[in-house]
Order: structure tokens, then C-alpha cells, then sequence
């Protein structure tokens, strides 16, 4: 395996955005009760349009009320493409709600499979053909092997935001330093690694849906990570024993994390007058 790419074979799907607001209240409270009413209702119909292409269809964006100090809503947005993305923003900023807003914080990156498992059986195949590393045949054989599997995973690459009560996200890398650096390790043993750093997640699948989106080359970090639940416990439970696994413990850096409640649409008028 030295002799092939170190480059591990992805797959990537939606686009996603993460937007992070605070939300001032004083300016809200000092609105007449009218213009409050107006105005979240034409924020509460953008939001509709946003959720879903189609009545019933799969939800595209859906919005969280933050707790803590890191802000007051979290709005996710899965999409086809970037300027998708960059669409919804636009939206969102000819809103008059919009005015109340500061964004503290994004996260812009795309679903993405790691595909440490096939990787090596996809580079083998093309060798055994007599393809060169990167010529046309083998090129073409690696594009071949991409579609068949973003064809097989389509549900996971291009997902509907989950129905759970609870979000957490936060993005992370591997470590680049001079003495550690996940990049300089052999692919095998990234392999071997990444295949046990995978079953920790499993063993939690019936009660965690996990989202993980590729950022480099997009956001400040390489990976962002959703986390969806109906008890956030699970989220300490999980992440705390990812902790003790060699990928994490050694090779893993940790951005802010930020943790919300679902806020349904129509529950929007609630929250704005202190209900959650």
C-alpha cells in the first residue's frame, strides 16, 4: 500500500451551511406589537419556504435555539451547491427579522464519506489492470468506483435534516504538529485506526445521528461534525469515549461546540415572547 496515493478516496454530497445569530432582544422589545407580528410572520414564511423544496419533501434547513452565551439561534442549511447556499443567506437577509440579527459565527462545508475501507481494494483494482498511478485509465477507473458509491450512499450523502430534539456541532482537525501528524502516518495504519475510531460511533447508531461534513478548503477547520438526539447526554457519553480512542486521544484538535434545541416554525412566535 506505500506505493499508492496516501490520499484516502471521499465522497461528497450536499452542501451545508451553518449560520450562528444573537438576537437583540431590547431592539425586539422596543418594536410596537404590530410590527412584531408583521415581522415574524414574514420571517416564519421565509423559514417555511427554506425547510423543504416540496410539501412533505425532505427538510432542507431547520432552525435551533442555542443555549448559552455563544449565541440565541443556529439555522442548518443542506443544498445542492454552494450558491444554493449563498442563495439562502441572501434571503434570510431581506427579511426584516434579519435587523434584529448579529451572525457571531458560520460553518460552511459538504457531506463527505471517508472511504478508508474501499480506498485500497479501488487502488488495487486499478493496478491489477496495468492502469499507471493518475494516467487517464486510472483516473477514469477511480471515477468509476466515486460513482457507484455516491450512487449506493445517496440517502447519506444527501440527507434530510434529522427529526431529533437536539443538535451538537462543532468542526476539528487532525494534528499537524512536528511530533504528531496525522498526515505522515502510513495509510494503513490511518486505516487501522480510523476503522476502530468507527465502531465507537456505531455501537451509539441507535441513538446518535451523525452527520460529518469536509471543510478544508472551505472553513478555518477540516471536519465538521453534526450531532443529532433525542437526549443530549448522549452527546458527553459518546464524544467522552471517542476520547480515549488513539485517533482522538492522539491525533484529534476540537473546535467550540455549540448545542440547540429544535425550534419548529411554527413554534417561532412562542420563542420570540420567551416560550420554548
Amino acid at each position: 500500500m506505500s506505493d499508492f496515493p496516501p490520499v484516502p478516496l471521499t465522497l461528497e454530497g450536499s452542501s451545508v451551511l451553518h449560520q450562528f445569530f444573537r438576537f437583540d432582544w431590547k431592539a425586539w422589545r422596543a418594536c410596537a406589537e404590530g410590527d412584531r407580528a408583521r415581522i415574524a410572520d414574514e420571517f416564519a414564511a421565509a423559514l417555511k419556504k427554506l425547510e423543504s423544496a416540496e410539501p412533505g419533501g425532505p427538510v432542507r434547513s431547520a432552525v435551533y435555539s442555542l443555549l448559552g452565551h455563544k449565541g440565541d439561534l443556529m439555522l442548518i442549511h443542506f443544498r445542492e451547491s454552494l450558491e444554493a447556499l449563498n442563495q439562502v443567506e441572501l434571503e434570510l437577509a431581506q427579511t426584516g427579522m434579519y435587523g434584529f440579527f448579529t451572525q457571531t459565527h458560520s460553518y460552511v462545508s459538504v457531506v463527505e464519506l471517508g472511504l478508508y475501507e474501499s480506498t485500497r481494494k479501488t487502488y488495487e483494482a486499478a493496478e491489477a489492470k496495468g492502469f499507471a498511478q493518475h494516467s487517464a485509465e486510472w483516473n477514469a477507473e477511480i471515477a468509476e468506483s466515486l460513482k457507484r458509491g455516491t450512487e449506493a450512499m445517496a440517502p447519506r450523502l444527501f440527507p434530510s435534516v434529522p427529526e431529533a430534539k437536539y443538535l451538537c456541532f462543532y468542526p476539528m482537525d487532525r494534528k499537524r504538529g512536528e511530533q504528531v501528524n496525522w498526515y505522515s502516518v502510513p495509510f494503513a495504519e490511518r486505516q487501522r485506526m480510523m476503522h476502530l475510531h468507527g465502531m465507537i460511533g456505531r455501537r451509539y447508531g441507535d441513538r446518535v445521528r451523525q452527520i460529518i461534513t469536509g471543510s478544508i478548503g472551505f472553513d478555518d477547520w477540516e471536519w465538521g461534525v453534526d450531532l443529532f438526539a433525542e437526549d443530549p447526554v448522549v452527546f458527553k457519553k459518546l464524544i467522552y469515549e471517542m476520547r480515549f480512542d488513539e485517533v482522538s486521544a492522539v491525533y484529534a484538535l476540537f473546535g467550540q461546540f455549540f448545542v440547540g434545541v429544535r425550534l419548529r416554525v411554527e413554534k417561532l412566535g412562542g420563542w420570540l415572547g420567551g416560550k420554548l
